[in-house]
């Protein structure tokens, strides 16, 4: 049961509010003054506050400021409730950080419709999601948007890449995101030396290019085509009005870059202290994960200078670890493609 904290100086809103969610199966607290109201959100912890803003002793501004301070307090739903309904009065409030303003008199479905969307919001923010197409496909479900990230790439014009064809170069502005109809696309970065490594990988149905999109920066990489491919382009317009409009999903994808990070500072990581071998298992267990239909045991025609620029290392180098591999029953080789035979030895292989 969610609880509500409800501050309102006024004695006969106060208990009509509090009777109207307490019907509605909220856990109700009521504080009749800022300073009483401040006092029990330490005490009760609740899920959303509702808070007068013309109160004795401590009004809602003053409130609001005061819960903005707290740590375990500053990330609780916050909505004002007033008579007052002048724009400045409004802007203010939010200004400040209120979620949502509802304004005397209100009905029944608008006060418990702003408390069930801010708990939503809040629930949506606080679940972990996903650093990938997945991640964002759930985020944008949760939000009620289920079906716009497929939608996206509905009706576009398909640009066919052949293999080894470049998409877009490193330092690049971004103005399309990318959607792969079909084939295989990678994201890599070339050194002074001109020796590449792949970042990414990205397969049929899944987006590409949004990282420099979110971040208003050039692209940090170049996209090529792993095998011949379609490619739909849409405008970066509507992935910004898909970001506009929902000012959570901004936040979540903040999150979900922060999360890419982190899981580009792993794998330098691992290229940096890895074994050779353990190296060229975790890029096979890579493709495995991005690329397995099903399929057992999983198989994948690459190119092994490809591989090399996954796994970090000289393609002569990747032919001779391949080999021992498949002296050991963990990989097969047939007409080019990689067969993987033992996943579990390759995905627990020892330093």
């Amino acid at each position: 049961m969610k609880t509500i904290l409800l501050i309102e100086d006024n004695p006969e809103i106060r208990e009509n509010t509090a009777e109207i969610l307490e019907l509605a199966n909220f856990r109700v607290a009521v504080a009749e003054n800022g300073k009483e109201g401040i006092e029990k959100a330490h005490a009760v912890k609740p899920d959303v506050i509702i808070c007068d803003i013309m109160m004795p002793v401590l009004d809602g501004y003053g409130v609001l400021h005061m819960l903005n301070k707290s740590e375990e307090l500053r990330d609780t739903p916050f909505i004002f409730l007033t008579a007052k309904t002048e724009r400045n009065d409004f802007r203010k409030g939010m200004e400040m950080g209120a979620d949502d303003y509802i304004t005397k008199p209100f009905t029944e479905i608008e006060l418990l419709n702003a408390i069930e969307q801010r708990i939503l919001k809040a629930e949506i923010l606080k679940k972990k999601y996903e650093g990938t197409q997945n991640g964002m496909r759930q985020l944008l479900e949760d939000i009620g948007k289920k079906d716009a990230w497929e939608e996206l790439a509905s009706g576009r014009n398909i640009n066919n890449y052949r293999k080894r064809h470049v998409i877009y170069n490193e330092g690049n502005h971004p103005n399309r995101l990318f959607y792969v109809k079909s084939g295989k696309v990678k994201l890599y970065k070339t050194n002074d030396d001109g020796k590449d490594l792949t970042i990414a990988l990205f397969g049929e149905g899944e987006y590409f290019g949004y990282m420099s999109l979110l971040e208003n920066t050039t692209y940090q990489e170049t996209a090529e085509a792993l095998e011949d491919s379609e490619i739909a382009m849409i405008p970066r317009e509507e992935f910004d009005e898909l970001i506009r409009e929902n000012p959570i999903v901004m936040k979540k994808f903040i999150q979900i870059l922060a999360s890419n990070v982190v899981e580009k500072e792993n794998q330098l990581l691992g290229l940096a202290y890895n074994s050779l071998r353990k190296r060229v298992a975790d890029a096979l267990v890579l493709l495995r994960d991005k690329f397995n239909r099903g399929e057992k045991p999983f198989s994948i025609h690459i190119s092994r200078e490809d591989l090399a620029n996954i796994a970090g290392t000289a393609t002569e180098s990747l032919i001779r670890t391949l080999s021992d591999f498949k002296a050991e029953r963990l990989i097969d080789i047939k007409d080019g493609n990689i067969v993987l035979l033992n996943e579990k030895k390759l995905e627990n292989l020892f330093n």
